[in-house]
């Protein structure tokens, strides 16, 4: 089973940077839109995206992690470049 827990660490995996350079990382399902929701937040911006089942599925097992990887360096960049 995989939960928000599972998806923090792989995302931490991949981007070992979030969390460690002062953004933080939440992740929780959204039953509205049937996928994980992930939040970044640094020096007071807030951004959110949305990752779909299949593609959190497909990261954690180790089979594809480009969906994934694709939506969290996008957010990454985005909250990087509005914070400076």
């Amino acid at each position: 089973m995989i939960d928000k827990n599972t998806i923090c660490a792989t995302i931490r995996e991949i981007y070992p940077d979030i969390g460690e350079c002062g953004i933080d990382l939440a992740v929780d399902f959204d039953k509205k839109n049937s996928a994980w929701a992930v939040e970044l937040k640094k020096d007071g911006r807030v951004l959110k995206t949305f990752i779909e089942t299949t593609d959190a599925d497909a990261c954690i097992t180790k089979e594809n992690c480009i969906g994934l990887g694709v939506e969290i360096a996008q957010l990454q960049g985005n909250i990087e470049r509005g914070s400076t």
